[in-house]
């Protein structure tokens, strides 16, 4: 075993085991610290807390007291700290505590740390600047109000459903639209560290109905994020457990160089829109050692609908993701299905899928436009349990109302004009997949304009006996179905190397307008 260090500032340190394993250890090992026990744990990616700016530590592991591996390494300088509470604020779960940790944020200097020590800390909204620290203490929760009049408005700069036009929408109905960005929010800010164990907590009640007032105007519902980054660079977020958002948890907007470490993201996973991590347009994004259990999409990888797509052509890219966990929800890692920009370059690695719908869900359809280009995608080792559907490639992606028009739906083959999108490379390496339900794979792309390349290496799928029906994309057209083994449909090159499916009802594998395959 070798033990890495992959993240470290003044305050604390994240490492990662390197042994082979997936998200977790075998098992359970000691931490110790400077020859003192610190902690147990059984992640591979994990948090050490609780260090003093500028001083050598050792970190070492222990099984039965044999010693696995260690790492040193020395915590950075830090100026000063800024304690919340010498600011005015509470921690009591009861007064509104929101322009004190502000102050603090504002009042920061850089190489310094904003300290939210235990307690609840009730807010509206908190703002972010360049170069600051801010550290969640264990035991600190930061508790957003559900009174949507406490949040300030902002006009809505929207586009409509025929994704034409865009409007703005400065009053509904002679009313103010709230237009919500984030319980914590940054705007064109950099070097920026959100660390700590502890917990940013939106309290959405979804068995009330959701205390968030949608307020849907043409079927969009303007709910705040949990985190929300906008055109943001060099931000780190690290440690914290976010939960029970009222929309998607995690935003990154036009943002780059960012890092997701060691965090939990928790919804109900009835909740719905609660997507884990969405980053949209972003460039240069590790998200390692985060566990997702949601209600909707774990991570959700998007660049835009058409307008957005069109106008400023940036994909997502540069993307990794590895040694995650995602649980439950509609999708563990999704492309799209606002993707008319394109993403290139994802890599998903080493990850864990646990009772999701779909592994790799690809939404995407006639009208995301000739932009929405998906390049580069590689899924390796991993292991999923109880996925419904592993893989899933879906040209016919019905959500919103145009995607039920003829155009979008038909199987024939159209012209290819600016409207049309493109999938050209998928490759899935080293991947088990147990106790699968629906289908092994379902992957559907336009006669039009087929999908480039899917290359199948080293697979390995088998179902549930207790294996459930539903359908395996969302596309008009197709029934519920259950134990179904690979579909694939219109593809250029098609390369299987030792791909095993086991215990389907029917034939393991269907093609239809394959033009080459190689094995």
């Amino acid at each position: 075993m070798k033990l890495n260090v992959i993240f470290k500032n003044a305050r604390c340190a994240v490492l990662e085991c390197i042994d082979g394993s997936i998200f977790q250890l075998g098992k359970s090992v000691d931490v110790f610290v400077n020859g003192e026990k610190k902690q147990e744990t059984d992640r591979v990616i994990f948090s050490v807390y609780g260090l003093k700016p500028q001083t050598m530590y050792t970190v070492e592991l222990f099984s039965q007291g044999t010693l696995l591996a260690e790492a040193v390494f020395t915590t950075d300088y830090e100026f000063v700290t800024l304690n919340v509470k010498d600011f005015g604020a509470k921690g009591d779960g009861e007064n509104n505590d929101t322009s004190f940790i502000q102050a603090a944020i504002m009042a920061c200097p850089r190489d310094s740390r904003v300290l939210i020590p235990k307690g609840t800390y009730r807010i509206t909204s908190l703002f972010l600047k360049d170069d600051v620290n801010i550290e969640l203490e264990e035991g600190a929760v930061i508790k957003a109000f559900t009174d949507r009049t406490m949040f300030p408005v902002f006009p809505a700069m929207i586009q409509s459903y025929d994704e034409e036009k865009e409007y703005n929408l400065g009053t509904w109905e002679g009313n103010p639209l709230p237009m919500f960005s984030g319980i914590i929010t940054g705007v064109n800010v950099k070097n920026v560290v959100i660390y700590g164990s502890g917990v940013l907590d939106g309290c959405a009640s979804f068995e009330e109905g959701n205390w968030w007032p949608n307020h849907r105007v043409m079927n969009i519902a303007f709910r705040p994020r949990m985190l929300f980054l906008h055109h943001c660079e060099h931000v780190i977020v690290q440690g914290i457990t976010v939960q029970n958002s009222p929309s998607w948890n995690i935003h990154p907007y036009f943002s780059n160089h960012l890092r997701f470490l060691d965090m939990n993201v928790l919804n109900p996973k009835d909740s719905p829109n609660t997507d884990g991590l969405d980053p949209e347009s972003c460039r240069d994004l590790e998200i390692a050692g985060v566990y997702f259990s949601l209600g909707d999409d774990c991570i959700a990888v998007k660049s835009g609908k058409i307008y957005m797509g069109a106008k400023y052509r940036t994909p997502s890219q540069d993307i990794c993701i590895r040694q995650c966990c995602m649980r439950d929800g509609h999708g563990s890692v999704t492309i799209g299905s606002e993707m008319a920009g394109g993403v290139k370059n994802l890599v998903v690695k080493d990850c864990l899928f646990l009772h999701t719908d779909r592994g790799l869900r690809i939404k995407t359809r006639r009208g995301r436009g000739k932009d929405a280009i998906i390049e580069g995608i590689l899924f390796d080792n991993i292991h999923m349990d109880h996925v419904m559907t592993p893989f899933v490639a879906n040209s016919f992606y019905y959500c919103d109302p145009d995607g039920h028009t003829e155009y979008v739906r038909t199987k024939e083959t159209l012209p290819v004009d600016d409207r049309t999108p493109d999938i050209r490379s998928l490759t899935f390496r080293n991947i088990q997949a147990e106790n699968c339900h629906v289908a092994a794979a379902f992957l559907y792309g336009l006669p039009e304009r087929k999908i480039g390349r899917i290359e199948m290496e080293n697979i390995h799928v088998t179902y549930a006996e207790d294996a459930k029906a539903d359908i395996p994309a969302m596309m008009e057209g197709i029934q519920p179905m259950t134990r179904q083994g690979i579909y694939i449909n219109n593809v250029k090159t098609l390369v299987m190397k030792e791909v095993k499916v086991e215990g389907q009802e029917g034939p393991a594998l269907t093609l239809e307008n394959i033009d080459q395959i190689e094995s």
